[in-house]
């Protein structure tokens, strides 16, 4: 099959000096994918809270998340075909209204059945998989090429506030609710992500929703996804550092943060400040890469991902806490530093009626390979304790992205942007 050209629009196209928080198409999309990573969060964090209130056992959440994991896996590959096939903004709206359907089964079934709350998380990860491509397609539509970094900058500030104060705000809720209610909530938000996206606009040129006159299966058109990833280098060097990052890196500090800090600080205050600082310097990433426009623009972003080392670093060394907290915070500005443009160079490199596919690529590899990396960790710890497998995390988290920053087109996330009177 022919691949599709590389979209021109970038060229053609002037920057957009409208900023994109007055466009009321991105705000309606905004607001829905906010809801989508609320949504997202807070299923976890609310089903702890019944384990909490003896609603739900320990191995009855483990199960549950990991159908909810199982069910992200299975859909987001056809999400990223369909996103492809039909219109991205029916696949939003029928991906998060199955999302939004799994909420109430939830409800019922916490503390009557595990097997319909097995089956509805299935659901909710599902809806939450098929919509995510989806929803990375359908910025493209809705937002011109000069004004989409600035987009995913504000979408990701979005998410990571959500992050940042949806806890607090639902243990105030948690006693006033009860967790069956808590679960409703998270349906209603599924339905804001669903019904407040609008359709495309004049962005959407090069990304037809019309019917293909011949339809091919859909494994082809994944496979044929795939074919249009490969064609560009940078991608799949990022795709792999990314993919080492969290298999390693993450999973590495998701495991050892907890045990550095009951045993070596005697406190659970470390754990709780790290993780905050993470997401307090993603926040600080995110507000400096709407603006940022570095020459060298993929160097910035893999040197970004790179920071993340210092987290795993930090927590071999005999050191302060206030050393493991400013490690973390320097991780999440690093890792917005890489999300915000590798998501834009997506969007304006990849060929837009396949733009969905590879976004599906990209979801697929790196969080189903961290699921490997999470149990993988905790064996290799007690193996070879914390501290080896710490340095070998963190040396693969500097390592690996260096080594991706090396391959041709790498540097620029594609071909060199096009500046004024050049």
């Amino acid at each position: 099959m022919a691949t599709t050209p590389a979209p021109t629009e970038s060229k053609s196209r002037p920057p957009g000096t409208r900023s994109v928080l007055r466009d009321s198409a991105f705000l309606r999309l905004w607001a829905g994918t906010t809801a989508s990573g609320l949504a997202t969060w807070a299923l976890p964090f609310v089903l702890g809270l019944a384990v909490l209130q003896r609603e739900l056992g320990a191995a009855g959440l483990g199960l549950v998340l990991a159908a909810r994991t199982a069910g992200f896996l299975a859909a987001v590959a056809v999400g990223g075909v369909l996103a492809d096939r039909h219109s991205r903004r029916a696949v939003v709206l029928w991906s998060a209204l199955a999302a939004a359907a799994a909420a109430p089964l939830l409800a019922v079934g916490l503390g009557r059945s595990l097997l319909l709350m097995t089956a509805a998380a299935a659901l909710a990860g599902a809806g939450q998989g098929a919509c995510r491509p989806a929803f990375q397609a359908l910025t493209a539509e809705v937002v011109d090429p000069g004004r989409r970094q600035q987009a995913n900058a504000a979408t990701t500030l979005a998410v990571r506030s959500s992050t940042l104060a949806g806890p607090a705000l639902t243990a105030l809720l948690a006693a006033f609710v009860d967790v069956a209610t808590l679960l409703l909530g998270i349906g209603l938000l599924w339905l804001v992500a669903a019904l407040l996206p609008g359709r495309g606009g004049p962005a959407a040129a090069g990304a037809p929703d019309a019917p293909r006159p011949r339809r091919a299966s859909l494994r082809a058109e994944f496979v044929d996804g795939i074919r249009e990833a490969r064609r560009h280098p940078w991608f799949l060097a990022g795709l792999g550092a990314l993919t080492a990052v969290i298999a390693l890196g993450y999973s590495a500090t998701s495991v050892a943060l907890p045990l550095i800090s009951r045993d070596r600080y005697a406190t659970e205050w470390v754990l709780a400040a790290a993780t905050t600082a993470y997401t307090v310097g993603a926040l600080g990433g995110a507000l400096l890469t709407a603006r940022l426009r570095p020459r060298s623009q993929g160097w910035v972003a893999f040197a970004g991902l790179a920071a993340y080392g210092f987290a795993p670093l930090s927590l071999m060394l005999p050191v302060h806490p206030a050393v493991v907290i400013g490690a973390y915070a320097v991780a999440g500005i690093g890792i917005e530093l890489f999300n915000v443009p590798w998501f834009t160079a997506t969007q304006r490199e990849v060929a837009p009626d396949k733009l969905a596919r590879v976004s599906s690529l990209d979801f697929l590899v790196s969080y189903g390979l961290a699921p490997v990396g999470l149990a993988l960790i905790a064996p290799a710890v007690h193996a070879f304790g914390v501290t080896p497998v710490l340095g070998a995390c963190a040396a693969a988290c500097f390592l690996v992205p260096v080594a991706a920053a090396l391959v041709p087109t790498a540097r620029h996330f594609g071909r060199p942007p096009v500046r004024p009177g050049s």
